[in-house]
């Protein structure tokens, strides 16, 4: 029975991943559905998506989050929010846009971003706080202006746990921008939530796709923390971990 049903999961990956690389008819939809053409347009979509919701939510969270860490004021705001984040339902969110404000691109980017920023701001301030303050004192004590504490000690060395914070946003964002199309905005989602039209491989290739283009913007948003990460902050967590 076990190998029954191994062979049964492989056929349905073999079946999803002919999917995403050769199209094939559509008995509902009329024409061809699947093929690395219709991948591809739907992944440019859920990017576009994606990096404008993500864009906002930087756009918004991370100054507030610099000016209060950097002023130790608003703890209770950040980790608030923090906690809301990983409280709202993502499709009670979507819901409240289409009956409050439509439906539309503008609509499910405003949505999206609401997920992203509790994650930035919340690392952002606890990032910019956990930063040593003799070496702030110092700073200041060497004449720096405040903009140059922040710009020059702050935020190289809270780069890291702020980075954390871009990446778990940007994994909320794309994981959830596959409900777009419930508000009229095209994704990956397509393909998981019209069955109807591409089938059970279909629901399956959408899945293996939005997967993996989590795990290419998660690397790629690591390799941007290291660049941006001090060496002697490397170092120091290189021999705290040996």
């Amino acid at each position: 029975m076990s190998h029954l049903v191994l062979a049964n999961v492989l056929d349905s990956f073999a079946g999803a991943i002919q999917f995403i690389f050769e199209p094939r008819d559509s008995g509902l939809a009329g024409g061809e559905v699947g093929g690395l053409g219709e991948v591809w347009e739907l992944t440019k979509d859920h990017l576009k998506i994606s990096g404008v919701a993500l864009g906002m939510g930087l756009l918004l969270a991370l100054p507030v989050g610099i000016v209060l860490g950097h002023r130790g004021q608003g703890e209770g705001l950040a980790i608030a929010l923090g906690n809301s984040g990983r409280a709202i339902p993502e499709l009670a969110l979507i819901a409240f846009f289409v009956a409050y404000f439509g439906i539309g691109f503008t609509q499910a980017a405003i949505a999206l971003s609401i997920l992203a920023i509790p994650p930035i701001l919340t690392n952002t301030f606890v990032g910019i706080r956990q930063v040593d303050r003799d070496a702030v004192q110092a700073a200041r004590g060497m004449g720096m202006s405040e903009t140059a504490v922040l710009m020059k000690v702050e935020l190289p060395l809270a780069a890291p746990t702020i980075m954390t914070g871009v990446r778990t946003a940007a994994i909320n964002v794309i994981a959830t921008a596959t409900i777009a199309p419930l508000v009229g905005v095209a994704s990956l989602g397509d393909f998981i939530l019209q069955a109807n039209i591409y089938g059970d491989e279909g629901v399956l290739a959408g899945a293996i796709c939005v997967a993996v283009l989590v795990l290419v913007v998660e690397l790629l948003l690591a390799g941007v923390q290291r660049l941006l990460t001090p060496k002697g902050v490397e170092l120091q967590r290189a021999a705290a971990a040996a």
